[in-house]
């Protein structure tokens, strides 16, 4: 880990034990040195990740309750031994998915995704693996995340033009396109490979 990753290891951590003051913490003059708290960590991640105040601070400071990981799911679809991947509006390429709302659970929050960001109506069927984002993807983003990957199988639809997606394509393994890499990376692509190629005997991944 280099210094600026410490840094915002550190800046994550007092984040979250402001927000956790925050939610329990029952005396006013405390309270405001928890919300002092967690400015200055926003201040940290602002100036380490050189990402405007303001914007760290909406994605940062405004949740509330005891803070915990935030859940995003990625399907894998396969056909004729390639992968399905959607094109971002930016010319990158991912595994379909994003944000489990709250309302869903993992497999139809993946079906939801797949349906919004590819036009396709598909059936989840296993998970592939858990993750730690922080683990496996950058750039560090100044919250946790688990990534869930599923398995998915298309029983229907085409694509539909939407905000998200521009398009969809299926890739070899060995060919694969540039990659939005703060949500999918080549390493992520090939375990779903495996998972693919294992079948019923592929053990759930986690961490």
């Amino acid at each position: 880990m280099n210094k600026q990753e410490q840094w915002l290891q550190w800046a994550i951590e007092l984040q979250s034990l402001a927000q956790a003051g925050l939610t329990y913490g029952k005396d006013v003059y405390d309270k405001e040195r928890y919300e002092r708290i967690r400015d200055i960590s926003a201040e940290m991640i602002s100036n380490t990740a050189e990402i405007p105040l303001q914007k760290v601070k909406g994605l940062f400071c405004n949740e509330t309750g005891y803070q915990t990981p935030k859940l995003d799911t990625r399907a894998a679809i396969f056909e004729n031994g390639k992968i399905l991947l959607v094109r971002e509006n930016n010319g990158k390429w991912s595994l379909p998915g994003g944000w489990c709302d709250v309302n869903v659970s993992i497999g139809e929050n993946a079906v939801k995704e797949v349906k919004e960001e590819s036009g396709l109506d598909v059936v989840a069927e296993s998970i592939i693996a858990i993750q730690d984002r922080a683990k496996h993807n950058l750039p560090v983003y100044a919250y946790g995340v688990c990534k869930v990957f599923v398995l998915c199988s298309v029983v229907g639809g085409g694509f539909i033009e939407n905000i998200e997606t521009t398009g969809f394509d299926y890739f070899n393994e060995h060919c694969l396109p540039e990659l939005a890499i703060e949500k999918n990376n080549e390493e992520q692509i090939k375990m779903c490979f495996e998972a693919y190629r294992a079948g019923d005997t592929w053990k759930t991944l986690f961490e």
